[in-house]
């Protein structure tokens, strides 16, 4: 359990118990649960370290679920586990604050990496303090201000905008984006930088430092 517990919110026991041996094997401590009431007293009282969240819960769906923990002021990292393969599903579940997701039927082994992927955005590995512009990201303690503001971003947020302003003016592709911040790369998953994108400028307004560059991508730029 060195990586630390990850909760796994699941219905079907066979899935869950696949999902919860390849996170083991990987070193992770692993709670399962199966409903959506289950897994908010869960949190609450285990801190996991990252929640994979299944969206066709019984009940409280997961996009409930993520949706009260976001309201709450929690943003453990969250990866939605999905058998609806459509695109508004899935980009509502981001803009709620989730950080990833996959979809059914897909390999353990890919959901493990991608866990450690989200975890590893969540560890820093840039210097302590970057600023462009009115926008600082203080990356020791996770926190983003625009101007004296302070601005809560999931883990991904946090991790895409600082690795734009690590490089400022220097311009990246999505599928660099992709492959840089989530880990993974593929053309079809573009979509969802853009989604990440269009949330921090909502979410920073004006003094967002994000600069579109029309055909070739994103940069973080003053001016």
């Amino acid at each position: 359990m060195e990586r630390g517990l990850v909760l796994v919110v699941e219905d079907e026991p066979a899935i869950a118990e696949l999902v919860a041996l390849y996170l083991r094997r990987d070193g992770f401590g692993v709670h399962l649960e199966s409903s959506g009431d289950a897994a908010l007293a869960a949190v609450r009282t285990l801190s996991p370290v990252a929640v994979v969240l299944d969206v066709g819960l019984p009940g409280m769906n997961g996009i409930e679920v993520c949706r009260a923990l976001r309201a709450a002021g929690d943003w453990t990292p969250v990866l939605f586990v999905t058998a609806r393969d459509d695109e508004v599903d899935r980009l509502l579940g981001l803009e709620l604050g989730a950080d990833d997701y996959i979809t059914k039927p897909f390999s353990p082994r890919e959901l493990a990496l991608r866990v450690r992927t989200v975890l590893r955005r969540s560890s820093g590995g840039v210097p302590d303090v970057l600023q462009v512009g009115s926008v600082r990201l203080d990356v020791s303690e996770r926190r983003a201000f625009a101007g004296s503001d302070e601005v809560s971003l999931t883990s991904t947020e946090f991790g895409l905008l600082a690795h734009l302003m690590k490089h400022p003016r220097q311009v990246f592709s999505r599928e660099q984006l992709l492959s840089a911040v989530w880990g993974y790369s593929s053309v079809a998953g573009t979509r969802t930088v853009d989604v990440h994108i269009a949330q921090l400028r909502a979410k920073f307004g004006a003094l967002s430092p994000i600069r579109t560059v029309r055909g070739v991508g994103y940069s973080a730029d003053a001016s």
